[in-house]
């Protein structure tokens, strides 16, 4: 027994000790053996154990552990099976099967595989994972493959003074790890946490670059989680390929390019490239542009085309659109109001300006149009209803042209056109209200049905008394 722990001790020379560089290779020191065996095949020596094998490497803080296991001399390759565990100071490994083929440093476990990065926390779940250590002159990053829509919990470096981190889950049909930053996945990709979800073919996270990218029908959905765990307003955006802008694993823009469509709670915008900026895990500002596409935003009430397109919304609060290039906008009074009375203007560019108002209910803040302005070669037509006068029978119409026209407003309709630089254009007053032809007939009808009737004479003045009747 003695001969043989001391034979393993030189035998299994497995290189281990991630942390630094993969330079020192194991010396494995059996710490626990109840039953062990060898077998002499020329110049080849097998060595077998069971009954809960504990080792450790020497000179290091690695450890073995499994029910028994095997080691072949000819093909340099030790088999942990039943139990195995694991542990040096980067990565921490459970499975019931893993195999070790000393050859080329790379480690094969299968059933039940649970690989941990201890620098990161990221978490491996699957069937199945092939690793391959650094190691001086062969490789010099750890490499992890996993197979059969393995499960990565992908989470931050850990800071000493930070809590517990929300990783992101990530599931794919393949997975190849490179170091603790760069993942390649492919297959029917998914993605998701709280504030997260994207779906893909295929996907590259770059954490030493910053980028990431998604194709193969790639779509991202915000979630409409804060930092703090407050609701947010969600969005969804779809494109031929997405890119991911990311500090620290957190996605600090969005982009999609090449039928970009972006769908929000009220708004719809397509463009051939749209570009989301992100932070405290809301949507902060929206890009768009394109020649193919050009900017379209869409609500239920306004309307936006242009060449180029930039929208303000700290906090998910809007409270900036500006729109270049061939700018057109519409608005509508309210969802009823007539397609012939929808109001618009354009210009080379227009800059819409929103306030925001909380709701009395909810207590959460809303936006509501404040103004416009249209700037270079500017036009709009605009409709005015005034309310107080029932007697006209329809809005007053506002045709202007000038260099800058600003149109202010009062809740939901337009207060004041103000039109500067060059400025003319007409203003139409409607007509008074027509009274409708049954009105007429009935008031006719009545008129002829009514007795005739004279009308009283007027009250005669005294007469006076005549010169020739004086007595």
């Amino acid at each position: 027994m003695v001969s043989i722990t001391l034979a393993l001790t030189m035998a299994l020379q497995i290189p281990t000790d991630t942390a630094h560089g993969g330079s020192r290779p194991c010396q494995v020191a059996i710490d626990n053996l109840p039953r062990a065996t060898q077998s002499i095949n020329g110049a080849d020596t097998n060595y077998y154990g069971a009954g809960g094998v504990r080792a450790h490497c020497l000179g290091t803080a690695t450890t073995l552990a499994a029910d028994s296991f095997a080691h072949y001399g000819a093909f340099r390759r030790m088999d942990l099976v039943g139990h195995v565990a694991i542990r040096d100071t980067g990565l921490a490994l459970d499975a019931n099967f893993a195999s070790y083929f000393l050859r080329d440093e790379r480690l094969e476990a299968h059933n039940n595989v649970v690989a941990v990065n201890r620098r990161t926390g990221t978490v491996l779940r699957g069937p199945n994972l092939k690793y391959w250590r650094a190691v001086q002159g062969v490789r010099d990053t750890v490499e992890m493959y996993a197979t059969q829509r393995p499960t990565v919990e992908y989470r931050q470096t850990q800071a000493a003074d930070s809590g517990p981190q929300e990783p992101y889950i990530i599931v794919a049909d393949r997975l190849h790890l490179k170091g603790d930053d760069r993942m390649w996945a492919g297959g029917k990709v998914t993605v998701d946490r709280s504030d997260f979800a994207s779906r893909s073919d295929s996907m590259l996270l770059d954490q030493l670059a910053g980028f990431g990218v998604l194709v193969g029908k790639p779509s991202v959905e915000g979630r409409g989680r804060t930092a703090t765990g407050d609701s947010a307003k969600s969005y969804t955006l779809v494109g031929t390929r997405i890119e991911l802008a990311l500090t620290q694993r957190e996605i600090r823009a969005v982009k999609a390019l090449g039928h970009g469509k972006a769908t929000g709670a009220d708004w719809t915008l397509t463009a051939d490239t749209i570009d989301l900026r992100i932070a405290d895990r809301s949507l902060q500002q929206t890009f768009a542009w394109g020649a193919s596409a050009r900017p379209h935003a869409i609500s239920a009430l306004y309307t936006i085309l242009s060449d180029s397109l930039a929208i303000d919304s700290p906090g998910e609060v809007l409270t900036e659109s500006r729109a270049f290039g061939k700018a057109f906008a519409t608005a509508k009074r309210d969802s009823i109001t007539p397609a012939n009375q929808t109001d618009w203007v354009t210009g080379d560019s227009i800059t819409i300006r929103f306030r925001q108002e909380e709701d009395s209910i909810t207590k959460r803040k809303h936006s509501r149009l404040r103004e416009l302005v249209a700037r270079g070669a500017a036009r709009a037509l605009t409709h005015h209803l005034d309310k107080t006068d029932t007697t006209k029978a329809g809005p007053a119409i506002n045709y202007s042209r000038g260099h800058v026209i600003t149109l202010s407003m009062l809740r939901d309709r337009i207060d004041r056109v103000i039109v500067v630089g060059a400025a003319d254009g007409v203003h139409l007053e409607p007509r008074p209200a027509v009274e409708a032809d049954s009105l007429k007939r009935a008031h006719a009808d009545t008129t002829r049905r009514a007795p005739a009737t004279l009308p009283p004479s007027p009250a005669l003045p005294p007469r006076r008394p005549s010169r020739s009747a004086v007595p």
